[in-house]
């Protein structure tokens, strides 16, 4: 993640750092999402000579995000919530729609964002979990716990 850091401070972002080692990056600009995007975008794929796919979130959007939960917190279950391209939404709860469920597995869009629980021990094992592995949607979202979110609206603020 240090490396990361630095490819960010290097393009030009300001109050650069990382969230532990979830490949999450916190930063500063008064640049535009759509140009962050490309800048931050080509300079990673540069950097680690591999094509790079960057989710560019504000704080405003992240706390949207975590206000949305619409599940309870519970020790059982994971929640995740997705972060993507326009639409991917829908895509991941046709698929959802579509997989054979556990027991209390859940998903709901809400505000054009997916959110997923699923007990504890079973994300690998889910049918929808291994949807998520497909090659035609690995560049169309990522997924945290949505812990993540938390732990992001923390270093914002």
């Amino acid at each position: 993640m240090v490396d990361v850091c630095q490819v960010f401070k290097d393009a030009g972002m300001d109050q650069v750092s990382s969230v532990l080692a979830s490949g999450n990056i916190v930063f500063s600009s008064d640049r535009s999402a759509e140009e962050l995007k490309i800048v931050l975008e080509a300079a990673m794929s540069s950097y680690f000579s591999y094509e790079s796919f960057l989710f560019i979130k504000s704080q405003e959007e992240t706390s949207l995000f975590w206000s949305n939960i619409p599940f309870e917190k519970h020790p059982d279950f994971h929640i995740y919530g997705f972060v993507g391209l326009h639409g991917i939404e829908e895509v991941l709860l046709d698929e959802f729609n579509k997989s054979t469920k556990a027991n209390n597995e859940k998903a709901e869009v809400i505000n054009g964002l997916f959110y997923w629980q699923v007990p504890k021990g079973n994300t690998l094992d889910s049918t929808f979990g291994k949807v998520l592995g497909k090659k035609n949607l690995k560049d169309k979202f990522t997924s945290r716990n949505v812990n993540t979110f938390e732990k992001i609206l923390k270093i914002m603020h």
